[in-house]
């Protein structure tokens, strides 16, 4: 499930890069923009970047005041703190690419990854920075190969597949410990999507119908404040899931649709063995069960699936969401992650991604599309090689998965998925999006 950090690298890494992406009709052809050239008072900006994230320069000496307040000299701390885990030292300026004199992206090379930021300058001396945001982390691995390599060197379990999508032909091109099954975080949403999608195409939904809340407990999310009546579309529900995994959305998604259908739909979306998302968890109750097991109060993993799925249709399903208790502050340890949670490999997560778009390509369903497009997941560095990118991924501590649905500038259709599981230590979340990232912008096919 998203933690309350909302998945670190997603607001990170995409920031003002979040919009839909769709395949470009064509067009007569329209000449290249003009180049834009820098400010010599941003090229010396830029080129001190590495010399800052190192520390090395003053913070009060480099960003104006409306930045110092906005983000305050601790956080951009903390920040670079969590750049510099995944990409070690800031070491130069790569190049930059301008939309104005004094603003434009700046790739950095650290040790081990590509970083591209967002900055702009003030106009007026000392031309202080008054916009700096991460908008893209690349790592430096120069093949998908040495990628996996880089993957199968982390501690505890990992897996990773790509595939190419020909019609309903799935062939897979690269393949490390996919078919792993390991916890997936609020991937298991995709599943939840694909109901929704069979439903819309069967005619039983619509993206309009609205739903009414019945004042049942919420899980955090922006729809748990709101009072029974409140009105909302089928459609808002699976944005606020898709795009920004909105945990209360999604409990309401499950309720409205339905258990049942949705475990249905396990098989038929791919996932080779559903016995590892039955019963079909909402959020809620995940919540519940990591909390009681951390009391000492069930053991999920010596219950079989009968006295599981009676403990939610009961007591389970009926205690107040009093009992939720949060990780003890500053504790990031994994809790329950190899019983408590959703199962899947990444070759599933790329079956269940095909299953989508082959099942979104026209007809009512079709806008699914976009709704997994709304958030891509990466950066533009990797994003913009591809003409569409689709995505969702999960994490907690100990959890991340990431799964991507792809069309290639030459009209071909590809997926990837990867995972990484640590039931004993907090992973480095950031370290594995920026390996994934660079697995698929190497990927993107040629010509």
């Amino acid at each position: 499930m998203q933690r309350s950090l909302s998945f670190v690298l997603v607001p990170l890494l995409v920031a003002g890069s979040a919009s839909a992406q769709t395949v470009p009709p064509a067009t007569a052809s329209v000449a290249p923009a003009a180049t834009i050239s820098a400010a010599p008072d941003f090229g010396s900006r830029a080129l001190e970047l590495p010399a800052l994230l190192r520390g090395e320069i003053a913070y009060d000496a480099f960003f104006s005041a409306g930045f110092r307040q906005a983000i305050p000299q601790d956080k951009f701390v903390a920040l670079t703190a969590q750049i510099g885990g995944a990409a070690g030292k800031a070491v130069s300026l790569e190049d930059m690419t301008m939309t104005g004199p004094r603003t434009g992206q700046v790739r950095l090379r650290f040790e081990r990854a590509i970083v591209t930021m967002a900055m702009t300058v003030d106009p007026d001396s000392p031309h202080l920075v008054t916009r700096l945001s991460i908008t893209g982390l690349s790592a430096a691995e120069k093949s998908v190969d040495e990628v996996l390599s880089a993957i199968s060197r982390l501690p505890g379990n990992t897996g990773f597949a790509l595939a190419r999508l020909d019609g309903d032909q799935l062939r897979f091109v690269h393949l490390q410990g996919a078919d792993r099954a390991m916890a997936i975080g609020s991937e298991f949403k995709l599943v939840i999507l694909a109901e929704l999608v069979r439903a819309l195409t069967a005619g039983e939904r619509h993206w309009d119908d609205m739903i009414t809340l019945d004042g049942r407990a919420l899980p955090p999310g922006g729809y748990m404040a709101k009072p029974a009546g409140t009105r909302i579309s089928l459609r808002e529900l699976a944005t606020q899931m898709i795009s920004i995994s909105d945990n209360s959305a999604t409990d309401i998604l499950i309720a409205t649709l339905g258990r049942a259908k949705i475990e249905k739909m396990l098989s038929v979306v791919g996932i080779a063995d559903p016995t590892g998302m039955r019963p079909f968890l909402t959020t809620l109750d995940a919540f519940k069960l990591k909390s009681l097991a951390a009391a000492g109060k069930i053991d999920w993993a010596k219950m079989a699936e009968a006295a599981r799925r009676k403990a939610l249709d009961g007591d389970l399903g009926k205690a107040d969401v009093a009992i939720v208790s949060a990780a003890p502050a500053g504790v990031r340890a994994p809790r329950f992650i190899d019983t408590i949670e959703w199962f899947a490999s990444p070759a599933d997560m790329v079956r269940v991604m095909d299953w989508l778009r082959r099942h979104t390509e026209s007809g009512p369903a079709a806008d699914a599309r976009a709704i997994l497009a709304k958030n891509p997941g990466i950066g533009p560095a990797a994003a913009g090689g591809w003409n569409y990118v689709g995505f969702k991924g999960g994490s907690e501590p100990g959890v991340i998965a990431l799964a991507f649905l792809l069309q290639a500038k030459d009209g071909s259709w590809w997926a990837a998925s990867g995972s990484w599981n640590d039931a004993t230590h907090e992973i480095d979340g950031l370290r594995f999006a920026s390996l994934i990232g660079r697995a698929i912008e190497l990927a993107k096919p040629h010509g």
